[in-house]
């Protein structure tokens, strides 16, 4: 029987794009655009592998991040994804199935409560309000959650309950006094806490009536008041437990906060790094220097670290290059260097030359000043991974005019019902 997505939601948000064809029509369709693609940019014979499947065909999704909204102008609370071309409205996706049940449980519990309660959030014209986003997170391999809710310092609701101000605990008199508190401000921060407290009992009951399967290892609360559509920190708590997970691939453990960046599909994640080791290893030696430029968290870099003799990683996310040194120490890979900057410039600084390149680029691929710079090394080897073919086939252009052959290159399917597709291609120096 094949394998089709029958979402409710289909067609409404704008999330998967293949709801009425089957897993395997997709797989075509993305192995020919992948194909096609690689045909018109590649000089010369090479192979094609054709397309890896997801491991996981549902249900595969580490991490969401939801928005509180609503489906319509003054309409009830809504917690979900955006609808298909609209900036605005948010629909409820509790059903969603690229997701373990654990998502749609939290995101039904977490809505159902703050709609009770009649809380705000944040309107993206006027910038009032209080709740924003739902981050969750949850290992595939380990079964480890983590929930964030994200919200601005605005007050939850309207204050009325006055009285409230006269709790020794959470309300100061003497900063009060001085001008440093208003009364409502102090309302504010004990409905806030209280609030924050219940939700937090909620989850945890879901837990303990075997409602939510995996392992809740942590609940937060961010702050963001950023004007822009987008999750950022501006401080985080832990509410209960820890402010991370663990994740295994490949036999290596990883930790991750809310806001690390981690493969969305941790079972395709271990074929994609399968199929990079894969083109590396053939150049490989125990004297190998390697870089893994756009590191990320360094996954790459640690896959490769047993079988070179030094591997060194350039990522200009600064949190993620910290995780990628924690995570090294973790799995005990003393030969691996991470760096935090960009690589335009990070180049110049590095002593040791390498001697195979590994580029795990952005959607863009990669900056055109910074591509003469990594072609000069003439190193014999390049593996370069793209999460967006149209990228990589313009980027195959000067790298083959600098004297590289493209050998082999596959597609590997990290996001089934969706458009997108990763594509790892070795290249050679002629």
């Amino acid at each position: 029987m094949e394998e089709r997505n029958n979402c409710a939601l289909a067609g409404i948000c704008g999330g998967c794009a293949y709801c009425g064809k089957s897993y395997e029509e997709q797989l075509r369709e993305k192995e020919k655009l992948v194909k096609g693609l690689l045909d018109g940019a590649v000089r010369g014979e090479y192979e094609f592998e054709g397309i890896a499947k997801s491991p996981l065909v549902f249900g595969y999704r580490n991490k969401m991040e939801y928005s509180f909204g609503d489906e319509r102008k003054n309409g009830p609370l809504t917690l979900g994804l955006h609808k298909k071309r609209s900036f605005y409205d948010v629909v409820n996706a509790d059903c969603c199935q690229l997701v373990h049940e654990d998502f749609n449980v939290i995101l039904r519990e977490t809505r159902a409560y703050f709609d009770e309660l009649g809380a705000t959030y944040k309107d993206k014209k006027t910038h009032r309000g209080f709740l924003r986003y739902l981050l969750i997170r949850r290992a595939v391999n380990t079964g480890e959650l983590l929930v964030d809710l994200v919200t601005t310092s605005q007050p939850l609701i309207p204050v009325m309950a006055h009285n409230l101000i006269n709790d020794d605990v959470l309300y100061d008199p003497e900063a009060l006094a001085r001008g440093e508190l208003r009364a409502s401000d102090a309302v504010n921060v004990y409905e806030t806490e209280q609030v924050l407290r219940e939700w937090t009992n909620i989850l945890l009951k879901c837990k303990e009536e075997g409602k939510i399967e995996g392992e809740l290892r942590g609940i937060l609360h961010t702050v963001n008041d950023s004007l822009a559509d987008a999750v950022r920190n501006d401080g985080t708590r832990i509410l209960y437990g820890q402010d991370m997970i663990q994740e295994t691939l490949l036999g290596l453990r990883f930790c991750i906060t809310p806001f690390s960046f981690f493969q969305t599909n941790s079972k395709g994640a271990e074929v994609l790094y399968e199929k990079a080791r894969e083109y590396v290893s053939g150049s490989l030696t125990e004297n190998s220097t390697v870089y893994d430029l756009y590191s990320g968290t360094g996954t790459i870099a640690q896959m490769l670290a047993p079988c070179a003799k030094k591997v060194i990683g350039v990522e200009i996310v600064p949190e993620a290059v910290e995780a990628a040194r924690e995570n090294a120490a973790r799995n005990g890979l003393e030969n691996c260097r991470f760096l935090v900057g960009d690589v335009l410039k990070v180049l110049d600084e590095i002593e040791e030359k390498p001697d195979v390149i590994v580029l795990d680029p952005p959607r863009d691929g990669i900056h055109p000043k910074a591509l003469p710079k990594i072609l000069a090394y003439g190193v014999k080897t390049i593996v370069y991974i793209s999460c967006k073919p149209e990228s990589l086939a313009r980027d195959l252009v000067p790298i083959q005019a600098a004297g590289y052959r493209v050998v082999k290159a596959a597609a590997i399917d990290q996001f089934p019902w969706t458009k997108n597709v990763e594509t790892a291609a070795l290249l050679c120096r002629e």
